[in-house]
């Protein structure tokens, strides 16, 4: 049987998935599912799905039967809250007055989208692309770096995601995605993330991290000689939280050797990570974001490649070349969602209540044998699950069977790595809607606990 493998998310073909859908889903939600999977190929993290939904609104959705659901996963698309009124009624008007530019022409929405990306990005950054996913907008970045620098090496960390095209999976390191689809893209190098938990370089007995993992990068940029870029999560999305001095190591590593530094904010741009850029919150700026996903407005598939000056150098190239490149429709839903980010300050609001539920979480883990670690910045939450403290073994099928207790009670959130419950709420959350989701985490925990004694 072929291995599963549960990086990304939680898996599809799963025992207790199964055995949830049929406690919890009635003939018409089953038949519908049995349709879904009839007409669509099948694939890990997708189909055969979970459930199906009816509408969305706020932090919730809500499915076929009538149940909501607090919504901690929501594909990192819905930073102000799914079907934003602002957001729908930019997207509305705008389809009246222009609903398609087609390419060789331009149009007064995608300037103002891409001169508004440059206000808010930090001064060194002048120019912007645009594109319809996260994916083809990490394609563009790696081809800029080819061209800015004459050189095509990577080095990009293991367990990290970068979309799903062999391009991206070639600098991704997730088996889940790479595994027998060979060849990959030639010079693709991969180093250990920077995860002080499960630290591969021991940084734990020896008191904590001391940039080890860093300075292996430093020594791989050295003894390789000629790589492009370095290209990484500023967090990974379990999360993993590197210390601000990881990324300045790394950032002065790449100009004393030639390299690029493309920072892939695809998921937690924009916000959640109490600043607007994630790469803020670390002292050091990149030659490259990427952003993506909530771009969009949890309406309207967009990402954006926002580079520094100097790198306006492809003009005989075509580095993206997209139909919906600059789309009026999904520029109008980005404007938007800025502009409602930025009106209602849900970055600093986010930066304020993720200290609040990583101060309750801390407090958990405090009561809980099964809770190893909890770290997040902002509303970027990850609460990792192990069956003893000690040897730190990942607690996979309790993980799973709390995920699902959770759902049962009307929260919903994904898990990564198999073990870690990953939040990330709306950025439009209450502090009273996060205690109600903290208490329904603590609660499945609890009885997850209990099972495992008896």
């Amino acid at each position: 049987m072929a291995k599963l493998h549960r990086s990304e998310g939680d898996i599809n073909l799963s025992p207790l998935r199964e055995k949830w859908q049929k406690e919890n889903l009635n003939e018409a939600t089953q038949s519908l599912l049995k349709e879904d999977s009839r007409y669509f190929l099948k694939q890990s993290l997708s189909t055969p799905c979970l459930n199906a939904m009816q509408t969305c609104d706020g932090i919730y959705i809500e499915d076929v039967q009538g149940r909501r659901y607090m919504d901690f996963h929501g594909n990192n698309v819905h930073q102000v809250g799914f079907a934003n009124p602002e957001v729908l009624e930019a997207v509305k008007d705008q389809l009246d007055e222009l609903s398609f530019c087609t390419r060789r022409y331009t149009n007064q929405v995608a300037v103002d989208l891409a001169k508004k990306l440059i206000q808010i990005a930090p001064d060194s950054f002048d120019k912007v692309l645009l594109c319809p996913g996260g994916t083809g907008a990490i394609g563009m970045a790696l081809k800029l770096a080819r061209v800015a620098t004459g050189r095509h090496k990577t080095i990009s960390m293991w367990d990290s995601f970068h979309g799903a095209s062999l391009d991206a999976i070639s600098i991704g390191g997730e088996a889940i995605f790479r595994q027998d689809m060979g060849p990959m893209m030639p010079g693709t190098e991969h180093a250990p993330p920077p995860d002080e938990y499960r630290c591969i370089f021991g940084c734990a007995e020896r008191g904590g991290c001391d940039m080890t993992c860093a300075r292996y990068i430093e020594y791989m940029l050295e003894k390789e000689g000629d790589v492009a870029a370095v290209i990484a999560e500023p967090i990974r999305s379990t999360p993993y939280i590197p210390k601000p001095e990881y990324w300045q190591i790394i950032r002065k590593a790449c100009d004393k050797h030639g390299a690029l530094l493309i920072f892939d904010e695809v998921p937690h741009c924009l916000g959640r990570t109490g600043k607007m850029f994630t790469f803020q919150n670390f002292d050091v700026e990149p030659d490259m974001v990427v952003i993506g996903k909530g771009l969009g407005g949890g309406i309207f598939p967009l990402a954006a490649l926002v580079a520094r000056n100097g790198l306006d150098l492809a003009e005989t190239r075509a580095l993206g070349h997209y139909t919906h490149e600059k789309s009026p429709v999904g520029c109008a839903a980005a404007l938007a969602t800025i502009n409602y980010i930025e009106k209602n300050k849900l970055a600093d609001h986010a930066r304020d209540l993720g200290i609040y539920a990583l101060s309750q979480l801390r407090k958990m883990q405090d009561r809980h044998p099964l809770i190893g670690d909890v770290r997040g910045l902002g509303l970027f939450l990850g609460v990792e699950l192990v069956k003893d403290k000690d040897t730190k073994v990942r607690a996979i099928e309790e993980a799973e069977s709390v995920m699902y207790k959770a759902l049962s009670k009307g929260l919903s959130f994904k898990i990564t790595m198999g073990n870690i419950l990953t939040l990330t709420p709306p950025l439009i959350i209450t502090q009273e809607e996060i205690d109600k989701a903290l208490h329904i985490i603590e609660e499945s925990i609890t009885e997850v606990e209990l099972q495992s004694l008896t």
